[in-house]
């Protein structure tokens, strides 16, 4: 599904920041401390599900399945920045900005650089 070089680098930079957006997640939701009353289990799978699904067409590099990830990454970015907000710059939802917005920007010159040859 690579058509060249450069598709290669993005697809392994997008791939490198998906797994750091999937650590922070995980990192987050017991750092600094996990919320009371509420199941952990249950927390990470809502905070880590949906980008989870993404996981087969990221590694094999699937241009339809960057697009879809993009538009769920787009939900887990308004998060970071409404809680870096709320938080007034805490470290987590930080992070999390930053790479959110990285690997939908990585994404989608990953998808401009793999495109299909027009006929």
């Amino acid at each position: 599904m690579l058509k060249n070089e450069k598709a290669k680098t993005t697809a392994r930079i997008t791939i490198a920041l998906y797994l750091a957006v999937l650590a922070t997640l995980l990192l987050t939701t017991f750092y600094p401390a996990p919320v009371e009353g509420v199941s952990i289990p249950l927390m990470l799978t809502v905070k880590l599900l949906p980008l989870l699904a993404f996981a087969v067409p990221v590694f094999r590099g699937h241009n339809r399945g960057y697009i879809w990830m993009a538009f769920v990454v787009i939900f887990y970015f308004t998060q970071a920045v409404v809680s870096a907000w709320l938080s007034e710059g805490a470290p987590g939802p930080m992070i999390l900005t930053v790479l959110t917005f990285l690997l939908f920007t990585v994404a989608m010159v990953h998808l401009k650089v793999n495109r299909p040859v027009a006929n």
